[in-house]
């Protein structure tokens, strides 16, 4: 499912129009975004949480050269699935 494609179904299962269903999925990305850039996290209980994770500097290898690299610390964002979204996906 695409973007385009869960705004329609926001649209048609609550009945608001298309324009009103994407600024309201828009703004939910929005606040999960600024809240995981700005260190926090978002829990929507049953569903799962988002955070933003450290990952620590560490050495690597170039693949092609064998040399070894220095990785920087960097951030990633991270999707944690909640226990009904697990039962659920697991049948």
């Amino acid at each position: 499912m695409h973007k385009n494609d869960l705004i329609k179904k926001v649209a048609e299962d609550t009945g608001v129009s298309n324009r009103d269903a994407e600024a309201v999925v828009n703004a939910v990305f929005k606040n999960i975004e600024d809240t995981i850039a700005g260190g926090g996290k978002v829990v929507v209980t049953g569903f799962g949480t988002f955070e933003r994770k450290t990952r620590k500097a560490r050495k690597g290898r170039h693949p092609s050269s064998g040399a070894v690299i220095d990785i920087p610390e960097k951030h990633a964002a991270s999707f944690s699935p909640g226990k009904l979204l697990k039962e659920k996906v697991e049948g």
